[in-house]
């Protein structure tokens, strides 16, 4: 596991060593210096490295369900939208996201794979509606509204992540346009001309019954969290209730299917 490590006094080149030894993320904190080091870097190792230096560890904090390691948010840009921090300065349009536990940072590339799918999409079909499998934080349905979708729906099994994305909602003065439901699309009835789902490959084979029928005719469908060796077995998945993949993207080991109903 990941740890932190604090310089109150680091020395003039502990910022190299440090990106040297592999550090996660660095950054200077209240007048010193803080990184993440995976636990391949043991603190005899940075001792080592950086002799004399005095310095404290801790556990760090790990992100999007431990999958990304930063020692505090920052502002990403993805598929047009700017996701900022509460509280930082950003233009008009930039989507407000506060820190959770609810996965959805826009850091890890499934994410960043769907908001780009998603960008593209909404300015070639201008779909009405979209829902958002597996919403976490909201990130997707708050962006699909930032780019000019009506209204977005998003279910989540979680109840702390509901929590999160109607906070994200308020942040954003768009909770009047994002309903939230706890449960999978089966909790849901009707259908719409987009669905997104970044979830992983299990969950995604699990439901492709029960999400296609989400599918409005001729409906648009992103699929992520799919690890590249299970590419395949996600595509013949939903291959076999009618749904075809059109397109694909792929990033850091991670598959974005881009899919389309045949009714």
């Amino acid at each position: 596991m990941p740890y932190r490590i604090d310089f109150a006094a680091p020395p003039e080149d502990a910022l190299d060593v440090l990106i040297e030894l592999g550090a996660l993320d660095v950054e200077p904190c209240r007048g010193g210096l803080a990184a993440i080091l995976p636990d391949s870097v043991t603190p005899a190792a940075v001792a080592l490295a950086l002799p004399g230096a005095s310095f404290a560890t801790s556990p760090a904090r790990g992100r999007d369900s431990e999958s990304v390691w930063l020692l505090s948010p920052r502002n990403l840009s993805a598929g047009g939208i700017l996701v900022v921090p509460p509280g930082v300065d950003a233009p008009a349009g930039a989507l407000r996201l506060a820190d959770s536990e609810a996965f959805g940072t826009g850091h890890h590339p499934t994410t960043a794979l769907c908001l780009e799918a998603l960008a593209e999409i909404i300015a070639e079909d201008h779909p009405a509606s979209i829902l958002d499998v597996g919403t976490g934080s909201g990130i997707l349905a708050l962006a699909a509204l930032l780019l000019g979708v009506d209204k977005a729906t998003g279910i989540d099994i979680e109840p702390a992540s509901i929590e999160a994305a109607a906070a994200n909602a308020r942040l954003n003065h768009l909770g009047r346009r994002l309903r939230l439901i706890q449960g999978g699309p089966e909790a849901v009835e009707g259908a719409w001309p987009l669905v997104v789902a970044n979830v992983l490959s299990s969950p995604l084979i699990e439901m492709a019954p029960v999400l296609v029928r989400r599918l409005g005719h001729r409906g648009r469908l992103i699929l992520s969290g799919i690890q590249i060796s299970l590419e395949d077995e996600v595509r013949h998945a939903y291959r076999r209730v009618g749904v075809h993949c059109t397109d694909s993207r792929s990033r850091d080991g991670w598959v974005a299917l881009i899919a389309q109903a045949s009714w």
